[in-house]
């Protein structure tokens, strides 16, 4: 895999490169190429927003970082942050720049607001309701990042498959009912079947297998092995989660 290189500062050597490969791998590269365009595209369009925001605390002469979210960010709109972030989490996997990378679209006391999910309260106080529709509509909105970024990675070939046939998201919060702090069960989310090692499309149940059957780091122990990382233990396990 070439090295990644900022395409403004690297157009000769893609041309060159261009030049020497098959028309498979041309092809490949265009596409890659056309990913990084857009992002940057997105970012600069993003930019110009946040100088309007700045533009706009002058006005009031108010700091910059002084003010209420959104104005604040880059980009603006939550949605078109956390797109951007997934965009960017896909174009270092399809170049293998990184083959970790972690997203928190919201720590455990966040008072993110969603003004677009009409959601009044912050991200942690709708949490202690975590029964009601706005909630409801909170964590629908976390999910389709996932979702979003899942449907990214399969759209990228890789070998006989996808940049999702060989990886794995896991998607997983620390709580199970905010208004109660019980975190005696964890509903854990994942997609990509791991270069084959995970067989997809199915629900686990570990919730009556018993404590010492059912740790996620029993699950991370697991899935390590199937990356090439071998540990007796790891956390609080040194067991592997059964029936992964």
């Amino acid at each position: 895999m070439t090295r990644f290189n900022h395409p403004t500062t690297a157009v000769g050597g893609l041309e060159s490169l261009a030049r020497r490969v098959s028309s498979a791998d041309r092809s490949k590269l265009d596409e890659y190429l056309t990913s990084v365009r857009e992002v940057e595209r997105r970012i600069d369009r993003m930019r110009a927003l946040k100088d309007q925001a700045e533009d706009q605390a002058r006005l009031k002469n108010r700091p910059v970082f002084a003010m209420e979210r959104p104005q604040n960010g880059l980009p603006e709109d939550l949605r078109d942050h956390t797109r951007l972030m997934c965009d960017i989490i896909a174009l270092a996997f399809q170049t293998d720049k990184t083959r970790i990378a972690s997203l928190l679209l919201a720590r455990d006391l966040s008072s993110l607001y969603y003004p677009f999910l009409d959601v009044r309260e912050g991200h942690h106080g709708a949490s202690h309701d975590d029964l009601s529709d706005g909630y409801e509509r909170i964590s629908r909105f976390h999910l389709s990042q996932f979702a979003y970024l899942a449907e990214k990675l399969d759209s990228m070939p890789e070998g006989e498959g996808t940049a999702l046939d060989n990886c794995l998201l896991l998607f997983l919060s620390n709580m199970w009912a905010g208004w109660k702090h019980d975190n005696m069960k964890l509903p854990v989310v994942t997609a990509g079947g791991l270069g084959r090692t995970l067989e997809t499309g199915r629900s686990l149940d570990y919730l009556r297998a018993g404590d010492e059957n059912r740790k996620l780091c029993s699950l991370y122990l697991g899935i390590m092995d199937r990356m090439g990382v071998k540990l007796d233990s790891f956390g609080d396990a040194s067991a592997r989660l059964q029936g992964l």
